[in-house]
């Protein structure tokens, strides 16, 4: 009975002891799989030529940039005009149309009003009424010099004659609201019609009325851009941000003709993110084109420079697992280095934190690919 006994314990732990190499075996095989995988490879001479392996070597190199971004056409509020009417008036006549060009000074529209003839018989009776006021000023004056009136004849005289001076002021200041010339304005030539003059050389952003139509003190007439200072208005991602900076070079195109290029340079760059993680750039075109009114949508590359980069040539960059990797010169052999990259420029790509061994090694450029499927089919091999 003991021997039984004995025996059937023998046979458990045997069991036991089979159990946990059982499920504690695959895990370590596993691993003895993966860590068996190389990252170096070897090519003989035949090979190499075969592959048409060639070397390269680190270089340094000014490595340019292209952020693509959108934005639009856009005018500062300063260049921007909008043209009503301070006394009000019915527009008689006007031909401007949208985008419609025009220069300062020109004739865009005329006025009508009776108030405008009113305003204008009251500026030539107010005037010819001071001429009175003024010669019997004058005339007080020297009366009260020599004491021939009292000094209250004298004030009086004085200020009927100051008051009349007032009025004629802001008579004339009115007519020059409307656009008229009171020094040119006489009985002969009273008119309630008057042209609205164009402040400043530009075209047409809007038209608001029609003719016939009342035009009040608040309301807008026309809406007028000066192109003198048109811009760029681009939104660039926050991550981008901290490339910019002020004077960097822009290039914008149209979705209709991407072919035409025009060149800005950055103004000012915006310090607040709005809803969509974009910070608002603004660009200066190096020369108007008429063609560019606001509101175009427009297309736009941002040149960045990284002066004095360290760059490798495309081909000498492949791809492990879907990350970037080079195959140093090692001995008869090459090891394969993770890399990381930056900008691709011209056929060179700036690598990102090289390790100062790598810079005087000399490295796989052409046939690195081959190397690459050479140490793939090793891996699925083991």
């Amino acid at each position: 009975m003991k021997f039984l006994n004995r025996y059937k314990n023998n046979i458990a732990a045997l069991m036991l002891s089979t159990f946990i190499w059982a499920c504690a075996d695959p895990k370590p095989a596993a691993e003895a799989s993966e860590a068996a995988v190389s990252d170096e490879v070897t090519v003989d001479s035949v090979q190499a030529k075969n592959i048409g392996l060639s070397l390269t070597s680190f270089e340094v190199k000014d490595i340019r940039a292209h952020i693509k971004v959108k934005g639009k056409i856009d005018v500062p509020p300063q260049n921007m005009y909008s043209l009503s009417l301070p006394l009000g008036g019915y527009l008689k006549y006007t031909k401007l149309l949208p985008g419609m060009h025009f220069n300062k000074g020109d004739v865009i529209a005329l006025i009508e009003d009776p108030k405008f003839i009113e305003i204008q018989q009251q500026y030539l009776m107010a005037k010819s009424k001071l001429q009175l006021l003024q010669a019997d000023f004058e005339r007080q004056n020297t009366l009260f010099a020599s004491k021939a009136v009292s000094e209250k004849v004298f004030q009086q005289a004085k200020s009927d004659y100051q008051l009349q001076v007032a009025s004629l002021r802001g008579l004339e200041e009115q007519l020059k609201l409307i656009g008229l010339n009171p020094a040119t304005l006489t009985t002969d030539n009273l008119s309630g019609t008057i042209p609205l003059r164009a402040p400043i050389n530009g075209f047409v952003g809007r038209v608001n009325a029609n003719t016939g139509k009342y035009i009040a003190p608040t309301d807008i007439l026309f809406e007028l851009v000066n192109p003198e200072d048109i811009h760029l208005s681009l939104n660039v991602f926050e991550k981008d941000i901290n490339e910019l900076e002020i004077g960097q070079k822009v290039t914008a195109y149209t979705n209709a003709s991407s072919q035409k290029k025009y060149s800005c340079e950055i103004i000012l760059i915006g310090k607040e993110v709005l809803e969509d993680n974009s910070i608002n750039v603004h660009c200066h075109f190096d020369s108007y084109d008429n063609r560019l009114v606001p509101g175009t949508f427009m297309n736009a590359e941002i040149n960045r420079i990284y002066k004095a980069a360290l760059t490798l040539p495309e081909t000498a960059i492949q791809y492990w697992e879907a990350k970037p990797v080079i195959f140093i010169q090692e001995g008869n052999g090459f090891k394969m280095q993770a890399v990381e990259v930056g900008v691709t420029d011209n056929g060179f790509v700036q690598i990102l934190s090289p390790q100062t061994a790598w810079l005087k090694a000399k490295i796989a450029n052409k046939g690195s690919y081959a190397l690459l499927m050479k140490l793939k089919n090793a891996a699925e091999e083991e």
